[in-house]
């Protein structure tokens, strides 16, 4: 194996240790009573300084056009504020490692999405993918002693909110594109939108939280998981170009795994026979709905490099919350 090779697996399993870890630093933020709208607003603005960092060392500025603002506007309320509401609503009350596995559909619930959008034609292993994470949401569900308590059953709904709209989000820039921006400026610009939308609607609910005032493990936690989100969605950008989307997509299964390593590790988290089935029967769907290579991701240059083409997200984020990687975000 090549040790350029090597170095990307690197790279990937740094990338889902990263991801998996804002999960339970999530359940830690909101242990002490914290809402959704002002963690997100620090999320977005710790994110927002670090990717204009970025576009400054790139030596651009962010398109600031009416169609540019929108989309930054659109892509903020389907791919943060409106999942990672939910998200932390959920967390609150399911295990964080329950999340991370429920964020594994984003794939699975991009299908469906797309079928109804018209982006891609109908595929029975996809299909049997969707099934198979219906049949693990049903493990997690059905069985009185899946969870901790079976009246944390309810909340698996609230917790199904994010991958949906995350595989929304990833079907709306398939269909339609990203306006000439490359997947950079779409983060900074929707941080940046999504902050602007957050603040005052944290203001006016009761929901704002100032995290460097006194802070404690609940604070330090919504610091650290906004920092983690922005370099690693960076660094995931970077490996997509380097290495393509059908390799980086494979940070999904890292990502579910080290969210549950993590659950256990800092929240003492154990779980039941039921939930780690649940784990091998999504694992076996997100392998069957995985990004095809329909397209080249890499184009050779002369130097012997690569160029990006295009980049797909295999699942968010938001991880950021949410932080785990979103769905399909295609330059055009």
């Amino acid at each position: 194996m090549r040790r350029e090779t090597l170095e990307l697996m690197g790279v990937l399993v740094l990338l889902g240790i990263g991801w998996g870890a804002t999960q339970p630093l999530g359940k830690i933020a909101v242990s002490t009573g914290h809402q959704p709208l002002g963690l997100i607003f620090w999320q977005l603005t710790l994110g927002a300084l670090i990717l204009g960092t970025v576009q400054a060392v790139r030596g651009r500025g962010l398109p600031g056009g009416r169609r540019q603002v929108g989309f930054y506007l659109l892509i903020a309320l389907i791919g943060t504020v409106l999942p990672n509401s939910a998200s932390y609503a959920a967390i609150r009350h399911l295990p964080s490692g329950v999340i991370s596995i429920l964020l594994s559909l984003v794939p699975m619930f991009a299908f469906p999405v797309a079928l109804a959008m018209r982006n891609e034609g109908f595929s029975k292993a996809r299909l049997l993918g969707l099934l198979l994470g219906a049949t693990g949401v049903i493990l997690l569900a059905a069985p009185e002693t899946a969870l901790p308590d079976p009246a944390m059953a309810v909340f698996l709904p609230l917790a199904l909110v994010a991958p949906l709209f995350y595989a929304l989000e990833g079907n709306v820039v398939s269909r339609w594109g990203t306006h000439g921006l490359d997947p950079v400026e779409v983060l900074l610009g929707a941080s940046i939108a999504g902050a602007v939308v957050a603040l005052p609607l944290a203001v006016v609910t009761g929901q704002w939280v100032n995290p460097l005032a006194d802070p404690g493990p609940p604070e330090v936690a919504i610091l650290v998981s906004a920092v983690i989100h922005a370099v690693v969605y960076t660094t995931y950008v970077w490996l997509v170009g380097r290495a393509g989307a059908v390799f980086a997509a494979q940070v999904s299964y890292l990502v579910t795994a080290a969210g549950l390593l993590w659950a256990m590790a800092l929240l003492g988290e154990r779980y039941t026979g039921w939930i780690w089935a649940a784990v091998a029967v999504m694992f076996a769907g997100l392998f069957l709905v995985q990004p095809r290579p329909r397209l080249p991701d890499l184009e050779d240059t002369p130097g012997g490099g690569a160029r990006h083409r295009g980049l797909d997200r295999s699942g968010r984020a938001d991880m950021v919350a949410d932080g785990l990687p979103g769905p399909e975000m295609r330059e055009r």
